[in-house]
């Protein structure tokens, strides 16, 4: 256990004189009793003898004391505490086909919506990304807990050219591959530039608690190979969930003068989110956007954390206090 004020410690000292003034009064009192004892003065009404019974309510006293004492220097210890966490990349494709209405209004306003309320019922201990690729793949925001900053750049996000899966889901695991990363302080030196880290194989089934929430319409237009990018998931032990945004039998967009037809490229999704561990959800409506959202929420873990412990030892140190005060009470008609 440590304390965030420990020089508040020297409060306990305050309890020396206490006691001392304590013991003094005691040491009178069998002074009295030695005088006056056959007088039945040292008896209650009763007829029975004080005995060592007086002595407890003041020791629920002092122990009170001594733990108010102790909070006010604010300890602190490490638990095992529940709490929901992780990081979240939503991945959005905004490729013109996105842009198709089969899903009012549109598949990538509908897609945005969603994510916005998905936003807004997040914990502040779920970090949040935001991921935009058509033929390439950008991070928009890296994740943060800030839900404006990630509600703005999720309503900056509009539908151009074409689609890139394996950029997306890239760009998604730079993304958390940045996390927990120190910016570096020393921008100068003559060191030579040392390689980056190739990262670590997960073993299988053990999944990092950071998650990308891939939303697409699920038409690979562009390479690479979206099945080297998945494979590039497992390998950091990232699970993708693919949202299959539009409907199987497409609908026909026009695209700088031509006539496209876009549809739901849903075996490929379902092989991505199968392959990392992940599900995969088909969206055909908003509000099958707003479910799927609510399915993805952020688990519950388990972990240790130094968490400041000042409340218990009050209500503890009140308690005593209370106690000690109605056995006087209820004993001896005062209070100690």
């Amino acid at each position: 256990m440590s304390f965030i004020w420990p020089a508040m410690l020297l409060s306990l000292l305050a309890l020396l004189p206490m006691a001392a003034l304590y013991a003094r009064a005691q040491a009178r009192r069998r002074q009295m009793m030695a005088r006056y004892g056959s007088m039945g003065f040292a008896q209650q009404p009763g007829g029975r003898r004080l005995g060592a019974r007086r002595h407890i309510p003041a020791a629920f006293t002092f122990a009170g004391l001594a733990t108010l004492a102790v909070a006010l220097a604010r300890p602190q210890a490490v638990l095992s505490l529940p709490r929901a966490q992780g990081a979240v990349v939503l991945a959005f494709d905004v490729s013109g086909s996105m842009a198709a209405d089969d899903i009012q209004p549109t598949r990538m306003e509908a897609a945005k919506a969603a994510a916005r309320e998905f936003v807004q019922r997040q914990p502040r201990t779920v970090q949040i990304g935001v991921v935009a690729f058509s033929d390439s793949g950008m991070a928009v925001l890296p994740p943060t807990d800030d839900q404006q900053a990630i509600l703005a750049a999720i309503n900056r996000l509009s539908p151009t050219r074409g689609t890139s899966l394996a950029n997306g889901i890239f760009a998604a695991l730079t993304t958390i591959d940045d996390l927990g990363k120190k910016e570096a302080t020393n921008y100068y030196s003559n060191r030579e530039p040392q390689p980056t880290p190739t990262p670590t194989q997960m073993p299988p089934g053990v999944y990092q608690p950071a998650v990308i929430v891939l939303l697409t319409d699920g038409e690979n237009t562009t390479s690479p190979d979206p099945l080297a990018a998945t494979e590039a998931a497992v390998y950091r032990g990232v699970r993708i969930h693919t949202v299959g945004v539009g409907s199987p039998e497409g609908a026909l967009l026009k695209i700088e003068g031509f006539t496209v037809h876009t549809r739901l490229d849903e075996s490929l999704l379902r092989y991505i989110s199968e392959r990392t561990g992940g599900v995969y959800y088909n969206a055909q409506t908003g509000d099958d956007l707003r479910a799927i959202y609510d399915s993805i929420g952020a688990q519950l873990v388990v972990e240790p954390e130094e968490t400041e412990i000042t409340a218990i030892f009050a209500g503890l140190g009140v308690m005593l206090l209370l106690i000690g005060g109605t056995l006087s009470l209820a004993w001896f008609n005062r209070l100690p």
